[in-house]
């Protein structure tokens, strides 16, 4: 399992890392069952503090994209499909929305915005 995180982001660390192991399960990198590295290593291993990772396996865990075992270690759920596909509409809808912004700090109109959206989609 592969994370990389950006000490210069505007987002906390330990939300990178929650949006990287939910891009991992999505994509079905990571799959059901799936046993993620120990906080005490993952945390070694990104040379961040062992409760940075915690606090993002527990966020996870509340999630339902882990489940985590006393004394064996954290794992993937099982995912439903409709909570795979919850999780790809947020995503595209903030990158819509981050789009929105862009076009919007550029002087544009939603008028203008929704022409070159429609565009896109007959592309």
């Amino acid at each position: 399992m592969k994370i990389i995180i950006n000490n210069s982001s505007q987002q906390p660390i330990y939300e990178q890392i929650i949006d990287q192991i939910k891009s991992l399960v999505v994509s079905g990198e990571l799959k059901e069952h799936d046993m993620l590295p120990s906080v005490r290593s993952l945390s070694k291993e990104l040379k961040i503090s062992a409760l940075t990772v915690k606090k993002a396996y527990d966020a996870l865990e509340e999630e339902a994209f882990i489940i985590t075992v006393h004394g064996k270690g954290s794992y993937v759920a099982g995912m439903n499909q409709e909570l795979i596909m919850e999780e790809q509409r947020k995503e595209i809808e903030a990158d819509l929305e981050l789009a929105i912004l862009k076009g919007r700090r550029c002087g544009m109109k939603d008028e203008e915005l929704t022409e070159l959206f429609n565009l896109i989609l007959e592309g």
